[in-house]
């Protein structure tokens, strides 16, 4: 969240962040009640003073009228005592809820707009796929070859599930294991992370858990969430810790299941493994001190960029507009693969990176001690390495060939075992 004397210092350029980000948030509400806050708290502690001067000079010699005035203003001081306290634990519940809603500060660079459309293309590395024949999409590809199986999916636990299959298993977990030895080697420390986390750290991540248009599993009678994203596990681990500048930065990556309701989310854009409610993620997230937070978004986009070519797939990178940055990101670069089978030929988004400044980390309490030994908040920042459904959607369209069959890339045959996945 943002520092709430940032946002007095700058309420002109905040409420117009909220405008370019087209969130729904209450400024003035936060404001009026921090101010009430800070009132209740001055309330509060003049009142329990003048309780502590009642105690104190009810140990004296007094005579019975004294005593007992003394008497009555103490009862009168516990009941006021007590009504300020439960007033201000209330403002506090409100204050936070509304001040969660105020999105980070978005980069003075970073595109004015609304929705995707409105991303700017900063790169491209190779160019859109072209067959002699007529390329066939991934579910088409992974029905004919045996690897996918959305219909048994459905039948079993519901739309937007699929099982993988034969190669298609191999495939998905050389992908992880490809990725996590090239982030090994870039020193990050590899993680198998829970699926589920507790609904505050989902909020200090800045993920919504409940509502109509949250994106997030909830468990009945239980304080947990299936995760997104690896980044609210990662960003947890540490929640609550202060570190010393040399122990920064920290670099991770995480692999686990991801869990998105995708409420609404239909048609040709988010068929097949393209849009659905579970798959496998490796996630980077750094730990940094704030000067470097930019350098590390860089070195997060070069890492995605470094695995995307390696794998021989097309890409474009975009810069992400303001309103689809989501609330806790100050930058995000999108990664989009070339899709033959996506509508004709479409770009897909494959993987995102995101510095989220500080924001998380005032959220999650997670600080450093600089130089004059006082605590500061980190900066955060998460990238997708891999995220096996959509990275599996543009290989197979990719890479596929006029009998039917599908080659591997070269950098994933040592991890597969195989260099081609042949028509049944």
């Amino acid at each position: 969240m943002l520092d709430l004397k940032f946002i007095r210092d700058n309420i002109d350029a905040v409420r117009a962040n909220i405008a370019e980000r087209y969130m729904d948030a209450d400024l003035d509400l936060v404001v009026r009640l921090a101010d009430e806050r800070t009132a209740a708290i001055k309330a509060l502690e003049d009142q329990r003073r003048r309780r502590n001067e009642v105690a104190q000079a009810m140990k004296a010699k007094l005579g019975d009228a004294e005593r007992q005035a003394l008497i009555d203003e103490g009862k009168a001081l516990k009941d006021a005592i007590a009504g300020l306290e439960a007033r201000l634990s209330e403002v506090e519940i409100e204050l936070k809820a509304a001040h969660a809603r105020i999105p980070n500060m978005a980069h003075p660079d970073a595109p004015r707009g609304k929705e995707d459309k409105d991303n700017l293309e900063v790169k491209r590395v190779g160019e859109p796929t072209r067959f002699s024949f007529e390329p066939k999409d991934h579910v088409t590809l992974g029905a004919e070859l045996d690897l996918l199986d959305f219909d048994t999916a459905t039948r079993v636990t519901g739309t937007k599930f699929y099982y993988l299959k034969n190669q298609g298993v191999i495939l998905e977990l050389a992908l992880t294991r490809y990725a996590l030895d090239l982030l090994m080697a870039k020193g990050f420390m590899p993680f198998s992370t829970p699926d589920l986390a507790k609904t505050e750290i989902l909020e200090g991540i800045g993920f919504n858990p409940r509502g109509a248009e949250s994106n997030v599993y909830q468990l009945a009678d239980e304080d947990l969430c299936l995760i997104g994203t690896a980044e609210i596990t990662l960003g947890g681990y540490y929640s609550g810790r202060t570190f010393s500048k040399d122990e920064l930065p920290l670099k991770l990556v995480g692999l686990s299941h991801c869990f998105r309701r995708e409420a609404g989310a239909s048609g040709q854009f988010s068929k097949g493994l393209y849009r659905v409610h579970q798959f496998t993620k490796a996630e980077m997230f750094i730990y940094c001190l704030p000067e470097d937070s930019g350098r590390y978004h860089e070195e997060l986009r070069a890492i995605e960029e470094e695995i995307f070519s390696s794998l021989g797939l097309p890409f474009r990178v975009v810069d992400t507009c303001t309103g689809d940055l989501g609330a806790p990101a100050y930058r995000k670069w999108d990664l989009e693969a070339w899709m033959p089978g996506r509508n004709g030929g479409e770009w897909g988004e494959v993987t995102s990176t995101s510095n989220c400044t500080d924001y998380q980390a005032r959220r999650l309490n997670v600080k450093y001690k600089d130089d004059d030994g006082k605590n500061q908040y980190v900066h955060m920042l998460n990238g997708t390495a891999i995220a096996c459904s959509r990275a599996i959607v543009a290989i197979l369209e990719n890479y596929q060939e006029a009998d039917g069959g599908v080659r591997m890339p070269p950098a994933l045959v040592p991890y597969c075992g195989f260099d081609r996945i042949n028509p049944k």
